[in-house]
Formats: C-alpha cells, structure tokens, sequence
C-alpha cells in the first residue's frame, strides 16, 4: 500500500472532511425521504382524538408537524447566515403552543403540511455545500450548535423516533 500521509496538507485534509461531511448531507436528505415516506404511508390510519393524560397520535402528528417546520426553517436560517444566535428553549415552548393550535386540524392538512416541510428540508440538503452545514448560531449558554447537528438531532433522529412510536401504536 502507498503511504499518502506525508504528503498531505491542511488543504487536503480540509477537503477530505468537506467530502465526508457532503456524503453525509445526502444521507440526512435520504433519511428523511424515508421517515415522510414511512410517515406518510400511517397516516392514513391515524383519526382525530385527544390523548388525555398522553398524546393520541394525531397529536404526535402535530408535534411532528411543527417541529419538522421549526427546526427546517431554522437550519435554512443558520446555513444561510440569516440566524446566528437561538433560544432552543424559548423556541421550544413556543413550538409547543403551535403544536396545539396544529392537533386543532385535520390529519390530511397536517400531513399535507409535513410533507411541504420535509420536502423543503431535502431540497435544501441537496443543494447545501459543507460549509453552510457547518455554519452555527449560539445559544444563550454561549455554546454554539451547528446546523448539522439540528439536522440530524432535533429533526431527522426526532422525527424517526415519532415515526416508530405512531407505527408500534398503529399496530
């Protein structure tokens, strides 16, 4: 095997990490294709009803509904430097009062909306370079998070793990 390392440079290094992180990038857009699809296919099995003391599921479809928009408005803001500083937790307790407001309607108009928002979000994957995916906003801590990470946390891993909650439950 030929030895490459010694002529590396931070260049190169530079690059290889831009290339992971874009192979990455289009693995988050899969992931979520495949969680609206897996979504998308329930749906149609999941009524209109409170869940009392827990969430029914079409309340967990508004949950999924907003913070689908929420956090893929905010990594378009992020990796367009639109936004630089964010509130998660103040962000947090306002998406929970549009999660209310969203269970108010229909399933077929919230997963109509869910749909628009994650196609937006794939879109916007496609189209990313590595740098704008590594772009941050801080948080009142004074930590920063990158939009990556809102990505792949906050959205995709959360939006998965409603989709197998709603799948288990529709059972």
């Amino acid at each position: 095997m030929k030895i490459e390392s010694p002529a590396f440079t931070q260049d190169d290094l530079d690059k290889f990490f831009d290339e992971q992180l874009d192979r990455e990038r289009l693995h988050l857009a899969r992931r979520l294709e495949e969680a609206s699809a897996r979504l998308a296919a329930i749906a149609p099995r999941i009524t209109s009803s409170e869940g009392g003391d827990h969430w029914s599921e079409h309340e967990v479809l508004a949950h999924i509904a907003v913070l689908s928009k929420f956090y893929g408005v905010m990594v378009h803001k992020i990796t367009s430097g639109q936004m630089t500083e964010v509130d998660l937790l103040d962000a947090t307790k306002l998406r929970d009062v549009a999660g209310e407001q969203t269970a108010a309607l229909p399933t077929a108009d919230i997963i109509r909306s869910i749909a628009t928002d994650h196609s937006r979000t794939v879109k916007l994957l496609r189209e990313l370079d590595a740098t704008a995916l590594r772009r941050t906003a801080r948080l009142p801590t004074g930590e920063e998070v990158t939009a990556e990470f809102l990505v792949r946390y906050p959205l995709i891993n959360h939006l998965e793990q409603h989709v197998e909650q709603l799948e288990q439950a529709l059972r």
